[in-house]
C-alpha cells in the first residue's frame, strides 16, 4: 500500500502583503494535494489576510489575532494542525518546485511507515 501523508503547511504573516504573493503560488502550485494550509497572522493592518483569502487557495484555517511574536504563532499552527507532518513555509519562502510534496513522498513510497521525521536542502535566492 502507498503512503499518502498528509502535510500540515502552516505560514506566520504579520504586514506581509509585499511577499506573501510567492508564498501562496507555490502552495497553490503543488502536484501533490493532500495537504492542509493554515495561515496564522498577527493581526496585520495591511492586505496581507485579504490576499490570501483571494488567492484560490482553499484554507483550513486562517487566524488573524494578536499574538506574542513568532514562536507564538507558530505554536497557534500547531495546535490547529491535522497533518501527518507540519511545514512551515514562513511568508516570503516558497517551495522549490511545484512537485517538491509530491517529491518527498515519492522518496518514501517504498517504506511501511511514516518516517518521524523529513528534511531537505535549503536555497537561499
Amino acid at each position: 500500500m502507498a503512503l499518502e501523508p498528509k502535510f500540515s503547511i502552516i505560514t506566520i504573516t504579520f504586514n506581509a502583503e509585499s511577499v506573501i504573493d510567492p508564498t501562496l503560488k507555490s502552495v497553490l502550485a503543488q502536484t501533490y494535494t493532500n495537504y492542509e494550509y493554515l495561515l496564522i497572522d498577527g493581526s496585520s493592518t495591511d492586505s496581507t489576510v485579504e490576499k490570501a483569502k483571494a488567492s484560490g487557495i482553499e484554507f483550513a484555517h486562517i487566524v488573524s489575532e494578536p499574538d506574542n511574536g513568532l514562536y507564538d504563532a507558530m505554536n497557534k499552527g500547531i495546535a490547529l494542525a491535522t497533518g501527518d507532518y507540519l511545514c512551515f513555509l514562513n511568508a516570503g519562502d516558497a517551495f522549490h518546485a511545484p512537485d517538491t510534496l509530491q517529491t518527498i513522498v515519492d522518496t518514501i513510497k517504498d517504506e511501511k511507515e511514516l518516517p518521524h521525521v523529513l528534511y531537505g536542502e535549503t536555497a537561499e535566492v
